[in-house]
Parts: structure tokens; C-alpha cells; sequence
């Protein structure tokens, strides 16, 4: 027996030994290493000072300007494939944790599962269809409406395309039956998805007005499908996320269109009678991604068209880990700190675009990525479109695994008018310091 455990220890150690030289928690479960078991972990320290929106105050106090620390994401991922044809993933972790954050008044209730799923390829040995189910951020939007957060170019997505965040689904994620795969240069995913009422979102709900909020009343499923043309190379299909840049590893070029429909997903007020909307959202895109000059630098481009029907005048205002909690200017529609009307009706254009400096110009350091993204978006509720600037640049120390990001934004201020117009009257600033360690 003691024979039996001193081998089957100097096993795993020799499969930890042996993978930790490819800087992986991996433990093969089979001799060619196709079968496995495999941890990561990934942490996002935020360092920021922001303008705040006028008349914002926190905790009681009016503050014209806010600095905070905050752990925006914080995740760990256990995952592998079991058999030639099971795959499960799991991801625990906490998000937009500073000096505010609170669940139910506890400081310490903010962790939970991110995602838990099984899944089941149907052909051995092809990514052609791959059957799953569970809690998952399997989407339909856009590839930023599932991102793999750890590869993402610019120190934050574009949240206005998780659409549904927090509302009627877990951080993005969603209860969900999908079929995604890879057939030809065609890469897809498709899902029945069954969201949660929006009053457990832990906040509470807006009061039934003439503009759409998400229905408290009634319930339905979710369809969603997403399509990528691979061009040149396939992106991986391991996981259900999507990369934000292969920094030059891989050659990409991708037409990509997305849509999410609910039926009677908000309601609203229409004279004495109760009037139910249908949520429709839909996109088209190009992203690019690949080396250039032999490889002595590399681009990172994605540019998406938008349109996303809530119901009549949706509107929501959101500020990412929030440095504030009240407004006394009840003219400043975008409430306190940092927030701004993120996601509406309407239609939107998102681009970025960013440049991988040669890889070792910093020598044993790394290397640099500047990038610049913006966003146009014009929703029904407002009477003037508005434009977000962000610039930016990563210090790539070890790729993605060991990253400093400086990142300057701008969002606009909206004001609500005597004759109830709501006008975009300024602008505010924010900049953040981000370093990410992953494993």
C-alpha cells in the first residue's frame, strides 16, 4: 500500500513538475496530455482618480473629485477535459470590489461562481459541435459580450455590450442550453438562455414609468446567435470566451455578426395601460489581429455596428466600480460619480485599435502596446448622441500574465432641461492605473 501511495505521489508531482515548466497548473489525465485538469487565477488592481459628475457626494460628502484602489476583477478558473468528448469549466471570483463595494451591507459577501457548465462534442476529435449547459456567458451580442477578460487590449471592455449585465443575468452570465462549434472557417454559437427576474439583481427595480425598464412581471426565454468567418487562422475553441489579442501569436481576420431576442422583456406605461416590449440587439463587426513586419510588430483592430432595441426610451446609467454613492444635482441625469447613460435604445459604433511595439524593446522588461478605442452611440432617450474616448498603453512585462496599463477616458455629462430634454452639457475624466498578474 505505501508503495502504491509513494508512486501515485511522485506521479502527480512529476505531471505538476512538468507542466509548471510551461508556466501551467496542469495535471495530465492521460499519457499525451489531451485529457487534463488545469487552474488559473487572475487578478486586476485598479489605482484611480476620477471626475465626478456634478453634485456627486460619498458617503454624504460632496466630492468634485474622487482617488480609489479597487480589485476590478478577481477570478479563479478550474477546468479540463475529462474524456475525449467531456468538457466542464468552472470560474469562481469577485469583481469591482473598493471601498464601497457592500452586498447586503457585508463587505465580505461579493465571491460567487462565475460560471459552472458541462459539455459534450459530438464528433471525436472536431470542434464541429460541442453540446453544453449550465451557468455560462455562452452569448450572442458580439465577441465582447463573452471576453476573455485576461487578453483584452484596452484595461476594461466595452460594457455596454454585456447588455444584460446585472439585470436579468450573474455578472454577464446566464443559465443557458448552447451548441457552439467550428465548421470550416465558420465559427458559431447559438443558445437558449433562461434569464433571471430582474428583481433578485440585489438592487430595487425602477417603478413601471413610460420609459422601458426590464418587466417584473411575466417571464420568458432568451435566443441568441453569434457567427465568425475565420479568414486566416481559427481562433481556439477551448473555452466559450472570446481573446481580446494574441499579441502577434496568431494571424486573424474575422467578419463577425451577433443578435439576442426576448420577448416581452420590459414593460412600460402607456396611458392607464401596462404595454410590453420585445428586446432585440444585434450586431455586425471586422476584428483583426496579427503580426506585421515579420512579426516585429503586431495590430489589434476591432470595429462593430450596434443596434440595440430595449423598448421605448430604455435608458440606464452605470459607473464601473462606482467611487461614489449619492448626487445632490437632481439635474445631472447620470447620478453620482462616475456613471453615464451606458447602455439605451439606439445604435452605437465601437472601434479600437493598437500597435504590440517589438517584443523584446524593453529587453528582459517586456514590451509596450499603446491603443486608442472609441464609441459613438446615439440612444432614443437622449436628445444629443455622445462620444467616449479612451487612450491608453500596456506595459507587456511578461504578455498577458504580467501587465501595467495606464488608461485616460473621457464620458459625457447629461443634464436634464426645464423642458425636459436631456442634453449632454460637458464632459469627465478618468484615469486609471491597472496591474494584472494571471497564471
Amino acid at each position: 500500500m505505501k508503495k502504491i501511495v509513494f508512486l501515485s505521489a511522485a506521479l502527480l508531482y512529476s505531471s505538476i513538475a512538468f507542466t509548471q515548466n510551461t508556466n501551467e497548473l496542469k495535471y495530465n489525465l492521460s499519457p499525451d496530455g489531451k485529457c487534463y485538469i488545469k487552474a488559473t487565477f487572475l487578478n486586476q488592481i485598479w489605482a484611480r482618480w476620477n471626475q465626478s459628475n456634478p453634485g456627486t457626494t460619498v458617503l454624504g460628502r460632496p466630492e468634485d473629485n474622487t482617488f480609489d484602489i479597487g480589485l476590478r476583477r478577481t477570478r479563479m478558473q478550474l477546468y479540463g477535459q475529462i474524456t475525449e468528448r467531456v468538457f466542464f469549466y468552472t470560474q469562481f471570483g469577485m469583481n469591482n470590489f473598493n471601498f464601497l463595494s457592500q452586498n447586503a451591507g457585508n463587505r465580505k459577501l461579493q465571491a460567487f461562481f462565475h460560471d459552472a457548465l458541462g459539455e459534450f462534442s459530438v464528433f471525436k476529435h472536431s470542434n464541429a459541435l460541442k453540446l453544453g449547459g449550465g451557468l455560462t456567458i455562452v452569448n450572442g451580442l458580439s465577441r465582447f459580450s463573452q471576453p476573455s477578460i485576461g487578453t483584452i487590449m484596452t484595461t476594461d471592455v466595452p460594457v455596454f455590450l454585456q447588455a444584460t449585465v446585472d439585470q436579468t443575468d450573474e455578472f454577464a452570465r446566464k443559465l443557458s442550453l448552447y451548441a457552439r462549434g467550428q465548421v470550416g472557417k465558420v465559427d458559431y454559437r447559438v443558445a437558449i438562455s433562461d434569464p433571471f427576474p430582474v428583481q433578485t439583481n440585489g438592487q430595487t427595480p425602477p417603478a413601471i414609468s413610460t420609459d422601458a425598464t426590464f418587466a417584473g412581471y411575466g417571464h420568458s426565454k432568451q435566443y441568441q446567435g453569434f457567427v465568425a468567418y475565420n479568414f486566416l487562422d481559427k481562433e481556439p475553441h477551448t473555452t466559450p470566451y472570446m481573446t481580446g489579442t494574441y499579441l502577434g501569436e496568431k494571424k486573424v481576420l474575422n467578419l463577425e455578426a451577433g443578435i439576442m431576442y426576448q420577448n416581452d422583456a420590459t414593460w412600460r406605461m402607456n396611458g392607464a395601460d401596462t404595454v410590453y416590449d420585445d428586446m432585440l440587439l444585434w450586431s455586425a463587426a471586422v476584428y483583426a489581429d496579427m503580426p506585421v513586419m515579420k512579426n516585429k510588430y503586431a495590430i489589434s483592430a476591432y470595429v462593430g455596428y450596434f443596434g440595440t432595441d430595449y423598448g421605448k426610451n430604455y435608458i440606464r446609467n452605470n459607473g464601473i466600480m462606482n467611487p461614489a454613492n449619492g448626487n445632490a444635482d437632481a439635474t445631472v441625469f447620470n447620478g453620482a460619480g462616475n456613471a453615464y447613460p451606458m447602455f439605451g435604445t439606439g445604435n452605437s459604433i465601437y472601434a479600437q485599435l493598437g500597435i504590440r511595439m517589438p517584443e523584446r524593446m524593453l529587453g528582459d522588461l517586456g514590451t509596450l502596446m499603446p491603443y486608442v478605442s472609441y464609441r459613438w452611440s446615439d440612444y432614443e432617450k437622449l436628445n444629443d448622441p455622445f462620444n467616449i474616448y479612451n487612450a491608453g498603453v500596456n506595459w507587456l512585462i511578461n504578455k498577458h500574465q504580467a501587465k501595467i496599463s495606464v488608461n485616460y477616458e473621457m464620458r459625457p455629462v447629461f443634464k436634464r432641461q426645464p423642458n425636459g430634454d436631456i442634453n449632454n452639457t460637458s464632459q469627465a475624466s478618468s484615469v486609471w492605473l491597472q496591474y494584472q498578474v494571471s497564471l
